[in-house]
């Protein structure tokens, strides 16, 4: 329970950072994701063992987080700012926040459905798998722009 508590408050402070603009700095960027997909991945894994359509659904579940963060990565603002790179989430990126949400509600109502045990779909693999999604199109879109300006 408190890890919930705990990731959800982190998310919440990234997401308010994000909003208000902030240097693109990759740490930033890789830390979180790699970190909340570790935790879900052991939580999966100290489910013990899993059935092949528990396996099914921590693929696809995952696959459509990768997606919705990749379309949520293209809504966000890049800016330069005093010779930096800065980012800041839009208007759009509440809309992909939304999006990512109902989603991921109606997959988790999907799971419940079909059998699939809650110790085998954390909140903390989805909300890291997401923002994975994000990391990649905005290291493709920061790439570019360097790139171009190289």
């Amino acid at each position: 329970m408190w890890l919930s508590v705990l990731v959800a408050v982190a998310v919440v402070v990234l997401v308010v950072k994000r909003f208000l603009g902030e240097p693109l700095v990759a740490r930033d960027l890789l830390v979180p994701p790699v970190v909340l997909v570790a935790v879900g991945g052991y939580a999966v894994v100290r489910a013990g063992p899993v059935s092949v359509r528990e396996v099914v659904w921590v693929v696809g579940s995952a696959l459509a987080g990768m997606v919705l963060g990749a379309v949520r990565g293209g809504t966000v603002r890049l800016f330069v700012r005093n010779g930096a790179l800065w980012q800041r989430y839009s208007a759009w990126t509440i809309v992909a926040w939304a999006a990512s949400i109902a989603v991921g509600a109606g997959l988790g109502w999907l799971a419940v459905r079909g059998g699939v045990r809650a110790e085998v779909r954390p909140v903390t693999l989805s909300v890291g798998v997401s923002l994975l999604g994000e990391l990649v199109t905005l290291g493709g879109r920061t790439w570019v722009r360097t790139a171009a300006t190289v």
